[in-house]
């Protein structure tokens, strides 16, 4: 029985240990048995450091075969895994330790330089599975009670690009399920092959690509970072099927693809597209679906639901950017969000959702947990969308980041939309900025294609037919590229800064 996020390698461990799971950039390919192999060696190691069920184990990781090891070991051991992006600033991992009261700290030390910078500023040791490091064990690291103890597999900090990170907990029970969800939507199986660049330390890269192709059997080209010359490479000849990634993966390829004069890529196994982790853009998601000639899927997830809580069904090419239709055991409301009332189909509001992939709450922040739980085990996303008839999703935007301009509402999505259909625009982001009478202008960044010049009257020009007064930006501002953390989604809480400064 399937009950812990392990059990998903010891079934190909008997049903096909010799098939390959894992292929690197050296050439190299790694089977079930091969990982089973460094996932002993780690849990042998973390049980010779006195690692307890309910301890937490930081992996200070960019994507490599020894970070599912580790990810794996601790399920065996009972530990929990929390992984942290390499490229993190120092003083980012060692709020992460201190936050999740790390027993032990790991670093994928010889698959990134970032990484190995962080070992070598904690002092860190060779550890016995060769190219990591860890750091000295913590004995006054506090083990975790039960029942959280033996139910939560994984610890992910929230990227906190509108405020402070949290620690949010994910059970091994919502990660299978999330996994089964996936495997289903996507049709996945044995034959896929993925190219798995997104971060392992982020839900989609552990949910959406590693445990969900663990369960389907299917293979990972697995990379430590994204290389758009790579990834070409890699859907030319190395088999890819199913290519995921943010937005900001997708605008990033048809900007390089733009500057080497590609039409198409040569993708000859490729059957289907997804992006999440961000807002779509129209104008996007018509380009790459020109590209590549496939539906862009697309869904709404979180990592408080560990993973999607709607996607797109497979085989249909919606004309919108719905993020689609409601998984198995999720449930998604929209409420009125000063009194918590449901709305009916096509009116706006607060997306509230529970089910099977909920979390148990933020790791030790029960202040913060009783934040956004609400009575009925609903949990309170911030996020802003409206339900059609026929059950589709549109997501709007985020309740802090709506701008109130002239007494109305504006939502940053809807301006982006209509300012990214000019053909000089390759992506932007709106914020608002106050003013001395508590009224809010709009402030738009734009991030231009490549060879393009922003000439602002021209496109205030362009939206003077797309959007109503109220809703056009004050001022546009150009920048080289837009921010964005290490999973790719836009920091506006830099670009409100970067407003309020002006």
């Amino acid at each position: 029985m399937t009950t812990r996020i392990h059990h998903l390698l010891d079934h190909w461990l008997m049903q096909a240990p010799d098939q390959p799971f894992i292929h690197l950039p050296d050439g190299r390919s790694l089977t079930f048995a091969d990982l089973d192999a460094l996932t002993r060696v780690a849990e042998a190691e973390l049980r010779a450091q006195r690692v307890r069920p309910g301890d937490r184990v930081m992996v200070v990781a960019e994507n490599c075969p020894e970070h599912a090891a580790l990810i794996l070991a601790c399920s065996r051991v009972g530990a929990w895994s929390c992984g942290v992006n390499a490229r993190m600033a120092p003083g980012e991992v060692d709020t992460f330790v201190t936050r999740a009261d790390a027993r032990v700290v790991y670093f994928t030390a010889d698959a990134s330089r970032a990484a190995a910078a962080h070992a070598q500023r904690l002092h860190a040791t060779p550890s016995a599975l060769a190219g990591l490091a860890h750091s000295p064990v913590r004995e006054d690291a506090t083990q975790e009670e039960a029942p959280l103890r033996d139910q939560v597999a994984s610890l992910i900090f929230t990227s906190g690009t509108t405020g402070q990170p949290k620690g949010v907990m994910l059970t091994h029970d919502a990660l299978i399920h999330f996994a089964r969800v996936t495997r289903e939507a996507r049709a996945l199986d044995a034959n896929d092959r993925l190219y798995a660049f997104v971060p392992m330390t982020h839900i989609f890269g552990l949910g959406t690509v590693l445990l969900s192709s663990l369960l389907a059997g299917a293979q990972l080209v697995m990379r430590p970072q994204f290389d758009p010359d790579d990834l070409l490479h890699a859907l030319a000849h190395h088999g890819i099927s199913q290519l995921q990634g943010p937005p900001t993966l997708f605008s990033r390829l048809l900007t390089h693809l733009q500057e080497r004069g590609i039409a198409r890529p040569d993708a000859p196994a490729l059957r289907y597209l997804y992006t999440g982790a961000g807002p779509l853009d129209l104008s996007l998601k018509q380009r790459v679906e020109a590209m590549f000639g496939l539906a862009l899927h697309h869904g709404y997830g979180l990592s408080e639901y560990a993973g999607s809580v709607h996607v797109t069904r497979l085989g249909e090419h919606r004309p919108d950017t719905s993020a689609g239709y409601a998984v198995a055991e999720a449930e998604v409301c929209v409420v009125d969000p000063v009194s918590g009332k449901a709305l009916p189909n096509g009116e706006r509001g607060e997306l509230w959702l529970r089910g099977r992939g909920l979390m148990p709450g933020y790791f030790r922040d029960a202040v913060a947990t009783l934040g956004v739980m609400r009575e009925g085990g609903w949990y309170a996303s911030g996020d802003l969308g409206e339900m059609h008839a026929d059950g589709a999703l549109f997501v709007v935007g985020r309740l802090k980041e709506m701008i109130i301009r002239s007494g109305f509402n504006v939502y940053p999505a809807e301006v982006e939309n209509a300012i990214n259909t000019h053909p000089s625009i390759q992506r932007s982001a709106v914020v608002g900025r106050a003013e001395r009478d508590g009224n809010e202008e709009i402030v738009a960044f734009v991030e231009l294609r490549p060879g393009a010049l922003l000439e602002v009257g021209a496109l205030q020009h362009h939206l003077r037919d797309r959007l109503a007064p109220y809703k056009r930006p004050a001022q546009i501002v150009a920048l080289t590229e837009l921010p964005t953390n290490h999973n790719g989604k836009i920091l506006k809480r830099v670009l409100q800064e970067q407003a309020g400064a002006m």
